[in-house]
């Protein structure tokens, strides 16, 4: 076990992701941009999270809403100019926080200047920068690859007579990392950032950078169902994980290592046992493949206590967990699981072990907002109107006030804002004590000061049909007992191999706290508690 001085900013930092054009209006276009972020820092360092990562804020033809990178070494007009980043960054650092940027290694906008050299001519300089296939002998489609937005992965150019892959938007063509000259240039984008200061990268659908070379058909999926994306009809077993990937992730770990204290985070969406490859050897890869659980399982306490335990226990020596509710591609947790449950999964989300990420708005309780199809922006959804698969009811403007548009911007915003937002916002929020924002802000508070929470063990103590019990403890530290209900109905603890000996210090239910815990605990539904334990 480390000692204290020994673990970093992110082992013990709090991530918060903010979506740049929903975040905060500062010049009343309707989308959020830096100087807005700049606005709201003083509520951000209220709250207590230290460490911010933004969604792209990159010129881009916003086909996929930044995306779709055209310039990966600029600010797009309107998110600001590079000048307001850098003071972005200043005062960031100012505060003793950090800022990590997305980083889209994957594709390119097609109007990246290297895709228009690549697709100019067959024998131009940059042609294999991108992947560019000749049809079938019947002029097919070179394989079955789809596009994760729906429809082939294939792309005709009428002009040089190819096909190219593009894993997303056809405005979104895929480089190709087999070429050192693209691994190059991509990691001196990854350096400019670097020498401008920021903190880390968080990487976009990192085990989709390689392909397999013979680019032979996926197969079917044996388990898919008509309500799925059209891209679940196939196993990308071909187009996505391949093993050379972590020879381009070691090379991105190398640069970030040649800095001081630099972060990579790791979109992956896998299977834990793959997802651990991610850590690379001797953990010389990514520091945190993203584990997407609390999103991906059913809120089911049984399951989701044996992930936590299997999750653990595949972790790599020296390797560092984390945990995520909620992100700009995913229906929002108090939507999933609903408002009562949502407050339960918070006290999940800050008393798990390993760093914690959340997603803006999730601490006032925002839900996903209805998006009439006339209004839905998202390529997901338009690409597959009879799916539901629409983003944007997860991307809506921060709720700050009772004011116009939540007090997110003075004029019409780019998607609507929730309908509740005058009981839900931050304004309303701070002033109550048993709101989810108070909720949040206290979990974060005594994280952030207790050691056993911050860095202490998980020790798994019981779980059942209904709830999840643990205990975080770090040696010569005051230890914390957690349980969480995550039924509606109410349950008891009594375990005859656990006593349990405390007072409540933070409840979901106020009546709850500070009340004595000797032995069998009572909850109502959708109760959790912490229980700082008698030494």
């Amino acid at each position: 076990m480390k000692n204290a001085s020994q673990y970093l900013w992110w082992h013990t930092g709090i991530i918060y992701q903010i979506y740049p054009r929903s975040y905060q209006d500062s010049n009343a276009d309707g989308i959020g941009d830096l100087r807005g972020i700049i606005e709201r820092l003083d509520y951000l360092q209220w709250l207590g999270v230290n460490v911010i990562w933004l969604s792209p804020v990159y010129p881009s033809p916003m086909a996929d809403f930044g995306y779709d990178i055209s310039d990966y070494t600029g600010i797009h007009p309107l998110f600001g100019t590079m000048a307001d980043f850098d003071e972005l960054l200043d005062v960031i650092h100012l505060r003793g926080m950090k800022l990590i940027l997305d980083f889209v290694p994957n594709h390119t906008s097609d109007e990246h200047p290297w895709f228009m050299e690549s697709r100019s001519s067959r024998d131009n300089l940059k042609r294999d920068w991108y992947i560019w296939k000749d049809p079938g002998d019947d002029g097919s489609v070179p394989n079955n690859w789809l596009s994760v937005f729906g429809g082939s992965a294939w792309e005709w150019d009428e002009h040089t007579r190819q096909y190219y892959y593009h894993g997303f938007l056809k405005e979104q063509p895929d480089l190709n990392w087999r070429n050192p000259e693209v691994q190059d240039a991509m990691l001196e984008v990854m350096r400019f950032w670097l020498e401008k200061g920021v903190d880390g990268f968080r990487v976009d659908v990192l085990w989709h950078l390689i392909k397999d070379k013979q680019y032979p058909d996926n197969p079917p999926n044996p388990d898919y169902q008509a309500h799925m994306p059209t891209y679940d009809q196939l196993l990308p077993v071909y187009s996505t994980d391949q093993p050379e990937v972590h020879d381009i992730i070691s090379r991105m770990r190398s640069l970030l290592d040649s800095y001081d204290d630099r972060l990579m985070i790791g979109e992956i969406y896998l299977p834990i046992q793959k997802l651990m490859l991610y850590y690379g050897v001797d953990n010389k890869g990514a520091h945190l493949p993203f584990n997407f659980q609390l999103i991906d399982l059913p809120w089911n306490a049984q399951k989701i206590a044996r992930a936590v335990d299997e999750y653990e226990a595949a972790l790599p020596p020296g390797g560092w967990p984390n945990w995520v509710l909620g992100n700009h591609d995913r229906p929002r947790i108090s939507t999933r699981v609903g408002i009562e449950q949502a407050r339960i999964a918070a006290m999940l989300l800050l008393t798990l072990r390993g760093t914690p990420t959340i997603y803006y708005g999730d601490e006032l309780g925002m839900r996903d907002v209805p998006i009439p199809f006339e209004e839905i922006q998202d390529p997901q959804g338009l690409n597959m109107p009879d799916k539901n698969l629409s983003r944007d009811p997860a991307r809506t403007p921060m709720q700050w006030d009772c004011g116009a548009n939540g007090g997110f911007s003075s004029v019409r915003p780019w998607l609507r804002v929730d309908e509740a937002f005058e009981r839900e916002n931050v304004q309303v929020e701070r002033e109550d004590p048993h709101s989810m924002l108070s909720l949040y802000r206290r979990l974060i508070e005594l994280r952030q000061k207790e050691q056993s929470l911050i860095t202490g063990a998980y020790e798994p103590v019981e779980c059942n049909e209904q709830t999840i019990a643990y205990i975080r403890r770090e040696s010569g530290h005051l230890a914390f007992f957690v349980l969480l209900n995550l039924s509606n109905g109410s349950a008891c603890f009594d375990n005859e191999n656990r006593r349990i000996n405390g007072f409540v210090n933070i409840a979901t239910s106020p009546h709850l706290e500070g009340r004595i815990i000797s032995g069998k605990i009572n909850l109502n539904a959708n109760e959790g508690i912490i229980v700082r334990l008698d030494q």
